[in-house]
């Protein structure tokens, strides 16, 4: 009978641990973390390279405060990040319908846009958007901004915007130098005149 009750003992907390993580609803007990509580766990979840549990962490997020704009954010990054740009684009919409003007999910959605092949000139617009209050995120949207360039053939702007971003990322910044060169790299590709009897 003991052994029975344990079982049942255990088997509820499984459940209820199951539901917690989850955010979802239990015998009438609300989601114990907040929202912000819930992107931390998802960046903490991220960090540790789990992002199927981080993405569940923003979902719930968002299913608990859908006006909060760092929530759509999060989740808009993760699925960015799995290639999933249709629903980025669409979390990354609901950002800005939370905080119009947010520069981290206007320059996302920019990113998007370019990923899908969408239209430049609402990216262009979505990132100079995002360049008047970018705050640390400056370089990060003037490498957006030149990106779009170079698919719009503008190369002596696009390598003007990232002689700015080089000027204003700290030395020590690594993750951004490396995507600037890779930008960087992109004009020098597309300024090469195609081989003969190759369309460019």
């Amino acid at each position: 009978m003991r052994g029975l009750a344990l079982g049942a003992l255990a088997l509820a907390s499984a459940v209820l641990l199951a539901a917690c993580s989850h955010g979802q609803r239990l015998g009438g007990y609300r989601d114990a973390l907040s929202p912000a509580e819930h992107v931390r766990l998802g960046s903490s979840y991220e960090a540790q390279g789990l992002r199927a549990e981080a993405a569940a962490q923003y979902r719930a997020a968002v299913r608990s405060d859908p006006g909060c704009a760092e929530c759509w954010l999060a989740l808009g990054n993760t699925e960015f990040s799995e290639g999933r740009f249709k629903k980025a684009g669409a979390a990354f919409r609901k950002a800005l319908k939370a905080s119009p003007h947010h520069p981290g999910a206007a320059n996302n959605l920019a990113m998007v846009l370019l990923a899908r092949g969408g239209d430049l000139r609402e990216a262009e617009a979505l990132a100079q958007d995002a360049l008047k209050n970018a705050g640390a995120l400056r370089p990060y949207v003037l490498d957006t901004l030149a990106a779009i360039y170079i698919r719009e053939g503008r190369l002596a702007e696009a390598a003007a915007l990232l002689d700015l971003a080089e000027a204003e990322t700290p030395e020590a910044d690594r993750l951004v130098r490396d995507q600037l060169r890779k930008t960087r790299e992109s004009i020098t590709a597309a300024d090469k005149p195609a081989p003969e009897g190759i369309a460019k």
